[in-house]
């Protein structure tokens, strides 16, 4: 029994010796009579009375709102409410705290309610409390230091892209690339030049991989012949790429990939003894999948769609994105459509990652 049990039993203690110690204070202090009265009473009928909740909250964003208003200049707040008030969506996301949903609702608000007065207004708009309406004003004034975090130097953005590392100015020098993306039973490649015309696309079935021991001989046979179809380039790009070590069961084919990795950087690195040069690089598959907005959470979903946009596009319009030569496009898109009643990702793949590789890191480092 708890010490309001005793009291409402009226204040009857058990004498268990060193139990209730504290209690004869307890029972001759007013605290008890307090308690022993609270516990016995009756409940009482009468209605409760409601107190009435006051809401300061409004109150406090009108403040909030002012003090913002007193921290900007005639001038400053002039050109905040400009930005908010004419710029896109995208151009809104130019501002790293604007990114997002927060761009989005700006704009919703401004064509439901008109344009901003004042910056006060701004806290009107879902997600922007005062602290957030105070930092997105500052980089707004002062994009490179109000709460924008320091751009990474190119080579850091360029070394989580690919690996190993490689110079600006031989990859400036570029002028054309083999993609090469490897699965358990076939090896793709796309062969493409510095203006996005695409060479040569194919790729080859490799059945006697992932069978048996793991024999090196058959590895070495195999790999050997796909290599001596591809053409010659000044990169090859491998995508890196691979499922979780934690998962025991997908050990076989984490160790499929990477011997044919090793195969591939052993086999096109020619002249790395010589010049100690890389030909072979590896580039990073999500950063792929970003660039071309296939993922979701962190899994990558099938880019037979794009692929697909990307050889209609070839033929509608004057500036493709990728140009396919009119002598090939047919073979091409032959070799696409016998894809339909299977899946083929490494051949949609090692298309996208070469594409990718010129847009992020060859004329990336050309500005």
């Amino acid at each position: 029994m708890n010490v309001l049990g005793l009291l409402s039993a009226g204040g009857k203690v058990s004498a268990t010796p060193g139990r209730w110690r504290c209690f004869p204070f307890l029972l001759e202090s007013s605290l008890f009579q307090t308690l022993r009265n609270s516990c016995c009473r009756k409940k009482t009928t009468a209605p409760k009375k409601i107190i009435p909740h006051v809401d300061f909250s409004d109150e406090n964003t009108k403040e909030s709102g002012k003090a913002l208003d007193k921290l900007f200049s005639s001038e400053q707040q002039a050109s905040i409410l400009h930005v908010l008030n004419t710029a896109s969506n995208k151009e809104l996301e130019a501002f790293r705290l604007l990114r997002g949903r927060k761009s989005i609702n700006i704009v919703e608000h401004r064509e439901k309610f008109g344009p901003f007065q004042n910056l006060e207004s701004l806290m009107n708009v879902p997600l922007f409390r005062y602290k957030t309406t105070l930092k997105v004003c500052k980089s707004i004034l002062s994009p490179e230091t109000g709460g924008k975090k320091k751009k990474l130097p190119e080579n850091q953005l360029l070394r989580k892209l690919i690996k190993p590392e490689v110079g600006r100015e031989r990859l400036k020098a570029v002028n054309s690339i083999v993609s090469i993306v490897s699965g358990t039973r076939r090896i793709a490649w796309a062969h493409l030049d510095r203006k996005l015309a695409v060479l040569d696309w194919q790729q080859n079935e490799c059945c006697q991989l992932m069978k048996g021991t793991y024999p090196s001989s058959v590895y070495l046979e195999e790999i050997s012949s796909v290599i001596s179809k591809m053409p010659k380039a000044d990169f090859y790009v491998l995508e890196k790429t691979g499922p979780s070590v934690q998962n025991s069961s997908l050990f076989p084919v984490l160790l499929h990939f990477h011997i044919v990795e090793a195969m591939l950087y052993a086999l096109l690195n020619k002249t790395f003894a010589q010049d100690g040069q890389h030909q072979v690089l590896s580039m990073n598959r999500n950063a792929v999948g970003k660039h071309f907005e296939l993922m979701i959470g962190d899994t990558r979903t099938s880019g037979k769609e794009i692929v697909k946009q990307l050889l209609s596009e070839s033929v509608l319009k004057e500036e493709p994105r990728v140009f396919f030569p009119p002598d090939k496009i047919v073979r091409y898109r032959q070799l696409f459509s016998s894809t339909e009643q299977y899946r083929a990702e490494e051949l949609y793949d090692s298309l996208l990652q070469a594409v990718a590789f010129y847009e992020l890191a060859v004329f990336n480092t050309e500005s």
